[in-house]
């Protein structure tokens, strides 16, 4: 039977080093800077919606808007907090007032005139484009925030998922409102707290039988 000492210095002979995590704000705000470069470049690109001037002079779509990227902020600095095993639950809060700001100027504009249908037959409509803009946006961001909390704690994994969705949700509404016509809160929260909610549902259903299969 092998000693306890001699035990411990075999794990320590093929242990590695572990690299430790950036701070959970510096990791947030290197985050935050991808959504700041893709607003940047549809500025450029895109241009801003033709009416924004006049949108500004509402104080709903100020708030919305204002809401829409505040939520986003607070959003990724919960997940990244959360991603950390020694940090309290309560994170998951954080962004919860700036969401029910948000959500209370929620439109519905994005989830009409999928199709239409004029003289030259059936079309898609604006929000076939609107869709299309989405997914330009969500997608990248939603693959840095996988890739930056993917070497953290898994303890809170539900939580985390649905905050960093949360995240690129509302830095998506954010671009949506200032590049694009229609309102597109309803149709980005549900793609992506949605998206963040079935893959919650399918690792707690999966997980267990592959730990098992891993075995």
């Amino acid at each position: 039977m092998i000693k306890t000492s001699d035990l411990i210095e075999a794990l320590v002979a093929d242990a590695r080093p572990v690299r430790r995590l950036r701070p959970p704000l510096l990791r947030a705000a290197l985050w935050l800077l991808l959504p700041a470069l893709i607003f940047g470049l549809l500025a450029v690109g895109h241009g801003v919606r033709p009416d924004l001037a006049q949108r500004l002079e509402q104080p709903d779509f100020i708030v919305g808007t204002a809401a829409a990227l505040l939520t986003g902020v607070l959003a990724a600095i919960a997940s990244f907090k959360l991603n950390l095993p020694d940090r309290s639950r309560g994170w998951a809060l954080l962004p919860v007032p700036a969401l029910l700001a948000w959500v209370g100027t929620v439109g519905y504009g994005c989830l009409v005139n999928w199709v239409s249908i004029g003289p030259d037959g059936v079309q898609f409509g604006e929000t076939a484009r609107c869709f299309a803009t989405l997914l330009m946006i969500s997608l990248p961001l939603s693959l840095a925030m996988f890739a930056m909390l993917r070497h953290g704690a898994v303890l809170s994994a539900s939580t985390v998922s649905l905050t960093g969705s949360l995240a690129v949700g509302a830095m998506s509404a954010t671009a949506m409102s200032i590049f694009h016509s229609l309102d597109a809160t309803v149709m980005i929260l549900v793609w992506n707290l949605g998206t963040a909610a079935l893959i919650v549902a399918l690792g707690r259903l999966l997980g267990p039988r592959l730990a098992a299969a891993g075995r």
